[in-house]
């Protein structure tokens, strides 16, 4: 188990799409047997596992919750839609909520503004009125959360998968006023990598309101196989504060879905395995040098 600051975990998309009860009981077992502290859990749909049977299996492997995933498929959207739209996006996540708290997993992370992939553009004014628009309908989600005692963490997308918010200082703007407390940032190192121009600093800048953050390569496979500045991201992530988990993030190019929705179309690494086994023992080894 990990020694340093930061739990370590992986999510089951790596292998599975939809996540359901029975990948996570196939995932589980083999991620606390590597030595993993924690594991994400998406919630694609309502249906797809039942919090009492994850708990079960949480509490037989020994990892904790990082975070519920909550996931963005076309109709899901609280900007720039109509007012049921909205309502079913809002109904979704505070399923998400109660499912994290069901689980006592401490946030609901994902891009929890906009369908994945949906993108259109906006001048300054546009922009300003949509970030007023998100945070009016996210706002009974932040207060769910709150009386829940889970927190909203909200991803930044690069840019061919959203243009409402690529970087760490739009999503800071368009949470301004929402509860700091309840509402802060998810940051994942594969779209930071594209957006922004210093990893590090991007760090710097979310300094206090980052709440969870996902690891992988730059083309989305096995950390530390690629170019990223990782000694700059962790020794920032360090000095802002962050003490939570760093959940590996990757997927499959064996299942259609996932697939086309997150544009793998190769293997990212020998086995969909050494994406996690390879992984850990890079962030161990990488962390031990902070």
């Amino acid at each position: 188990m990990s020694a340093h600051a930061f739990p370590l975990g992986a999510n089951p998309w790596i292998w599975h799409s939809p996540v359901t009860y029975e990948a996570l009981s196939d995932v589980l077992p083999r991620l606390s047997a590597w030595g993993f502290d924690c594991v994400e859990i998406p919630l694609e749909n309502e249906r797809d596992w039942a919090p009492d049977s994850v708990s079960k299996l949480l509490k037989a492997s020994g990892l904790t919750p990082a975070a519920v995933i909550a996931v963005m498929p076309p109709g899901r959207d609280l900007v720039r839609t109509d007012p049921r739209t909205v309502r079913i996006t809002q109904d979704y996540l505070h399923r998400c909520v109660d499912a994290a708290q069901a689980l006592n997993a401490p946030t609901v992370a994902g891009p929890v503004y906009a369908a994945v992939g949906r993108a259109w553009r906006m001048d300054r004014g546009e922009r300003v009125a949509a970030y007023e628009e998100l945070r009016q309908n996210l706002a009974p989600v932040v207060d769910h959360a709150h009386a829940a005692g889970v927190r909203i963490a909200v991803e930044p997308l690069n840019r061919y998968e959203t243009s409402l918010l690529n970087t760490v200082d739009q999503a800071l703007e368009a949470l301004a006023g929402l509860p700091e407390d309840t509402i802060g940032l998810a940051l994942d190192v594969y779209h930071q990598n594209i957006e922004e121009r210093s990893l590090p600093d991007a760090v710097h800048r979310a300094a206090g309101r980052i709440l969870h953050v996902q690891v992988c390569a730059n083309d989305r496979g096995t950390p530390g196989a690629d170019s990223l500045d990782w000694t700059g991201f962790l020794a920032a992530l360090t000095t802002s504060g962050y003490r939570g988990p760093l959940c590996i993030e990757s997927f499959t190019a064996h299942n259609d879905a996932i697939a086309v929705a997150a544009s793998v179309w190769r293997p990212l690494a020998a086995t969909q395995d050494a994406i996690a086994t390879d992984g850990l023992a890079f962030l161990h080894r990488a962390l031990g040098g902070c």
